[in-house]
């Protein structure tokens, strides 16, 4: 089963520009098992730059909150699992809509800040 692509952030020249946005960076975020549900899941942000080139040595951790408040935040650090792909494994406490925050920074220092909607996490 292929992963489900949560989203794809290319190339930001064109986008509201702010310190956490680099532009020619993509940014693409994967989960499964898929659909999600509640328990143990795998999410994978894949770095890259302009060309397509994959951005290694990047330093990027997830932080996962349900979407309405009152919730602890779920926090993991990823490893880099192959050139530019960093994999984390999380846990969705309770079903409903949660956003996963993708933030960290690239071997260059330059930030990385992107917001991830997961909607309709299921019932383990």
């Amino acid at each position: 089963m292929r992963p489900w692509l949560l989203a794809v952030v290319v190339l930001l020249a064109g986008c509201r520009t702010d310190s956490t946005q680099l532009p020619g960076i993509t940014v693409a975020c994967t989960i499964s098992p898929q659909p999600p549900r509640v328990g143990n899941a795998t999410v994978t942000v894949t770095l890259s730059d302009r060309a397509a080139k994959p951005l290694t040595g990047a330093l990027v951790k997830l932080e996962a909150d349900m979407a309405h408040p009152g919730m602890a935040p779920v926090l993991v650090r990823t490893g880099e699992s192959a050139p530019g792909s960093y994999v984390g494994h999380l846990e969705f406490t309770m079903a409903g809509d949660w956003v996963i925050l993708v933030q960290g920074a690239l071997a260059t220092g330059q930030k990385i800040d992107r917001q991830v909607d997961v909607k309709g996490v299921l019932p383990g």
